[in-house]
């Protein structure tokens, strides 16, 4: 298994990277070329899918940052980990928790589950 903490870590800093070239590198690095990401409200195949969701919500909103909250955990090739989603120094409005399948160490397919979105998000 690989480390939850390194899994997740890399997983928050792929979806804050701002530069499109470094956003895929990450990708490449950190997940499968057949991965898929699916939440309530989107859902991705392959990197180019993936990059995509990425740049939307990084589009939708423009001041806001990922962060981890508490700690990851995992057992076998599986990891799970909470996130919030709002202004650097402030309670992260949106919040969810993701769950993560790894393939040789790389992330294969995420679930992600929105735990608190506020009205109108």
């Amino acid at each position: 298994m690989t480390d939850p903490n390194t899994i997740a870590r890399r997983y928050i800093e792929l979806w804050n990277e701002r530069m499109a070239g470094r956003r895929r590198e990450l990708l490449s690095e950190s997940w499968t070329t057949d991965a898929s990401y699916v939440d309530p409200v989107m859902k991705g195949d392959g990197q180019e899918g993936i990059e995509a969701l990425i740049a939307g919500v990084q589009q939708r909103f423009p001041d806001f940052k990922f962060k981890l909250i508490g700690e990851p955990d995992g057992y076998g090739d599986h990891v799970r980990f909470s996130w919030g989603l709002g202004p650097d120094g402030a309670d992260s409005p949106i919040k969810g928790t993701d769950f993560a399948v790894l393939r040789d160490g790389r992330i294969s397919s995420v679930t992600g589950f929105l735990d608190q979105v506020p009205t109108g998000v």
